[in-house]
């Protein structure tokens, strides 16, 4: 399995099976490290996180398991031929992974990172397709390297001796890329099928909302048919079965089910995000002010802007101009008796570049700016520099929430 995730404000989902984009572009940051560096194709760094050891170690003891059976001669020599397969499946997930990169780098998009982790691997691309055919090009290119691979593997099979180390392997990466493939290309988000059904709805009617919307909704249908479904093909196969065996397949069946619901409700609020952004405007969730110098009491600087009608407080200097904005959060933890002896300067924040914001910020730009200087509040300011009110960052959120909740 594998998951191309983005960050952007965007409707368009992950690839793949356990992603969800997040809301905005990102700033320019330094890049987080998320895992063992291990190189940079194509200017991409890949990570290995430290979840990927938890499944190559739950595939080396099935795996072991399973060789035991079949390779009985091998004694304990067999989980270090099933821990060779799992590193083999993991590079088979990366080039999966890099197929929507490069994809991905053609088409301009951008991608952050890879990681490879313990539900297969993750692309950030950065920005989201702007077509239909550029999003299922995007979407297919993944399940289609897998195919091929699972090709090429059973070809290499035709010249080895199946009941042979090396025969086992390629017939295990064979059937592994081949379910990967298929897997993916079940039509529901995040998986990638989901991404190229999402494509083909925004073609036909010209809305990527309208794909989105039934990509999603087809994801979490798939989600439910994996938690039921996968328990009990697993208990039809006519294998002998132990409880160990049926508590496992349950288990990694609600997760992989959990994941899938998850990755299509996320799809769906960014969509929801998207929509509303071009409608949240800075000026509009700004809140009335009212000035005061650093050493007034903060009882009085309530009691003015409670007369007011302001939902802010911002502090002055002797010229009149803003140095500091009181922080709401530290004057709700002061109780009443005891405003009238704490100065309201005392509680404010000093307005450093980024606190203070042009009105006419909206969007992925009001976005941005908030993520780049975390605040609890900002200074907003008109163009020739005069205050326009003071922005809550509770406001800010309140808004999205509301959009991506439909609330």
């Amino acid at each position: 399995m594998s998951d191309s995730r983005g960050r952007q404000a965007s409707e368009q989902p992950p690839h793949d099976d356990d992603g969800d984009r997040r809301p905005g572009p990102p700033p320019e940051e330094p890049e987080r490290r998320t895992g063992i560096l291990m190189g940079r194709p194509f200017g991409v760094p890949i990570y290995v996180t430290p979840s990927w050891f938890v499944i190559a170690a739950l595939i080396t003891w099935v795996f072991g398991g399973q060789l035991d059976r079949v390779l009985p001669g091998l004694g304990a020599t067999r989980y270090l031929v099933a821990f060779s397969f799992a590193v083999a499946f993991y590079g088979s997930v990366l080039v999966h992974e890099l197929a929507h990169t490069l994809v991905a780098l053609r088409y301009r998009l951008g991608v952050r990172r890879i990681q490879l982790q313990f539900f297969g691997g993750v692309s950030e691309i950065e920005n989201e397709a702007e077509t239909p055919w550029r999003e299922f090009w995007l979407a297919f290119v993944g399940p289609l390297l897998s195919l091929l691979l699972g090709g090429l593997f059973y070809l290499a099979m035709q010249a080895v001796e199946l009941s042979t180390v090396p025969g086992v392997l390629l017939t295990g990466l064979m059937v592994s890329n081949v379910v990967v493939a298929a897997f993916n290309l079940l039509p529901g988000l995040p998986l990638d099928g989901g991404r190229m059904l999402r494509a083909v709805v925004w073609a036909v009617t010209g809305r990527p909302m309208a794909g989105t919307v039934a990509a999603a909704w087809v994801g979490r249908g798939l989600a439910v048919a994996v938690l039921v479904g996968l328990p009990l093909i697993s208990s039809a196969r006519g294998v002998e079965r132990t409880t160990t065996d049926t508590l496992v397949d349950a288990v990694l069946a609600a997760v992989l089910a959990a994941i899938i619901w998850n990755g299509a409700g996320a799809s769906l609020r960014n969509a929801r995000l998207k929509e509303a952004l071009p409608g949240l405007r800075l000026r509009d969730l700004a809140r009335r002010t009212v000035e005061v110098t650093a050493d007034t009491p903060l009882g009085e600087a309530m009691r003015r802007a409670r007369e007011a009608e302001a939902g802010a407080v911002v502090v002055i200097d002797g010229r009149g101009e803003p140095i500091g904005i009181v922080s709401e959060a530290q004057v709700r933890a002061v109780p009443e008796h005891r405003r009238p002896w704490i100065a309201a300067g005392a509680l404010s924040r000093d307005l450093e570049a980024g606190l203070r914001l042009s009105a006419d910020l909206t969007g992925e730009d009001l976005l941005r700016a908030v993520r780049t200087t975390p605040a609890g509040e900002y200074l907003v300011l008109e163009a020739d520099g005069r205050v326009y009110g003071v922005a809550a960052l509770t406001d800010i959120e309140q808004r999205l929430t509301a959009a991506v909740t439909g609330r």
